[in-house]
């Protein structure tokens, strides 16, 4: 095979020569900066190494970081494995600041769920990609990110299964539950990695992630030493509400009334909730908000797509499948289902009542039926126009001006279906 190859490149015409010469040149080029990422990633990252490979395009992948040091404080994914995050180093006026990203991917509130993920990158750092792309809020492009492309830009990955909250250890099972813990040993290595002098600092998250930025926002600013830094926090799809499901009972809240026991949960919830309310209650996000003293902007659809289909109208509640139709898409739905899903908005309005009536806050509450976004290019910033949009300004926008304090941004979308730029539904 190797012969027939060498003969019919020295049998080739002269454009079809150029043409495997350059085809080879580039692959070769390739390999080795492939080569030069997994060197470091072995001497430098692998060990939770201070200094990364700056991507030379936005549209590169950026490598893993394996924190094996964190693993001597027992913060280790639910497998025993070390935590792990990727980082895209800043650039120019970007040096001093940081997007901390909390990755989402749900919870698990049973041994069977929690043992499941050992297999998954939700479990097990062993099976995380090795490399990621940054889109969205995360990206490197300045047509797509205006405000944040040249900063310092972490992904924080996500293999404890409750929020990046819990702390605990079932012996009998050997599952690890140390959620906090891992948010602890990452945040602490950022901080000697050059954090520790950021001017500027955007805590991220979307869906569990979104949770997990509410749940963490003043334990961040706690952590940062110069109370001078601008600290705050997104939530994209994170504020779950603790409503009544199709069957009239509250599936969510069964369901987060196994996570917070099972991962130990409640001693790393805000006292001020848990000083009058139970550590499930404090779980839900409606119930915290309000006393968060670190600004915070809440970035969610009335719609949520994943509320809809998992806590609203989950298949236990639905028995006969009467809204299956519906869950899949908003047109098949009934009126009196939209009618439910109506109760639903409101429910998240009112939630955010007080919360808005605080000048540092912000909110971009649409009418779509999506979950999370502020990670797709299509919905966080789309150049072509059609991403959502709310008062004429679409997300990425909303968020900048509210982040540097350009204008206040409390953009709450009417009912739908008056949205006309809910282009990427899901």
């Amino acid at each position: 095979m190797a012969m027939q190859r060498i003969t019919g490149f020295a049998n080739a015409k002269p454009w079809e020569t150029l043409t495997l010469l350059l085809l080879l040149v580039l692959v070769v080029a390739a390999g080795c900066v492939r080569a030069a990422d997994d060197e470091q990633m072995r001497h430098g990252g692998g060990d939770g190494g201070r200094k990364m490979m700056r991507r030379r395009a936005a549209d590169m992948t950026v490598p893993i970081t394996i924190l094996n040091s964190a693993v001597d404080r027992g913060a280790v994914c639910i497998d025993g494995t070390p935590p792990a995050y990727h980082l895209d180093t800043g650039s120019g006026a970007g040096n001093r600041s940081w997007v901390i990203n909390l990755e989402g991917g749900g919870w698990c509130n049973d041994a069977m769920a929690c043992r499941y993920r050992n297999g998954s990158r939700l479990g097990s750092s062993d099976h995380m990609e090795r490399r990621v792309f940054f889109t969205g809020i995360m990206s490197a492009a300045p047509a797509d990110n205006p405000d944040f492309y040249s900063w310092n830009r972490v992904k924080i990955r996500y293999c404890d299964g409750a929020s990046f909250a819990g702390d605990t250890y079932n012996e009998a099972l050997g599952l690890h539950f140390r959620g906090q813990r891992i948010w602890e040993a990452i945040i602490e290595h950022l901080l000697d990695a050059g954090m520790a002098s950021a001017e500027q600092v955007l805590l991220t998250g979307c869906s569990a992630g979104g949770l997990a930025a509410i749940l963490h926002c003043d334990q961040l600013r706690a952590l940062l030493p110069d109370a001078a830094t601008t600290v705050k926090c997104l939530s994209d799809g994170g504020l779950f509400l603790d409503a009544v499901d199709v069957a009239g009972a509250r599936s969510l809240r069964s369901y987060y009334d196994g996570v917070v026991a099972l991962h130990g949960v409640a001693p790393n919830l805000p006292k001020t909730c848990t000083d009058h309310l139970d550590a499930t209650s404090c779980f839900f996000p409606q119930n915290i908000i309000d006393s968060i003293k670190t600004p915070i902007f809440l970035l969610n659809a009335a719609y949520d797509a994943w509320q809809i289909e998992e806590s609203l109208a989950p298949n236990a509640a639905d028995p006969s499948g009467a809204w299956q139709a519906c869950k899949s898409n908003h047109l098949a739905c009934n009126a009196s289902q939209l009618q439910f899903l109506q109760g639903f908005r409101d429910q998240m309005v009112a939630a955010v009542r007080d919360f808005s009536e605080s000048s540092r806050n912000g909110l971009f509450i649409n009418s779509c039926f999506v979950h999370c976004q502020s990670e797709t290019t299509a919905t966080w910033n789309n150049a072509a126009g059609v991403s959502p949009a709310l008062q004429n300004k679409g997300i990425a926008k909303s968020v900048g001006d509210w982040y540097f304090g350009r204008a206040e941004v409390k953009a709450i979308d009417c009912p739908y279906p008056c949205d006309n730029t809910c282009h990427n539904d899901i």
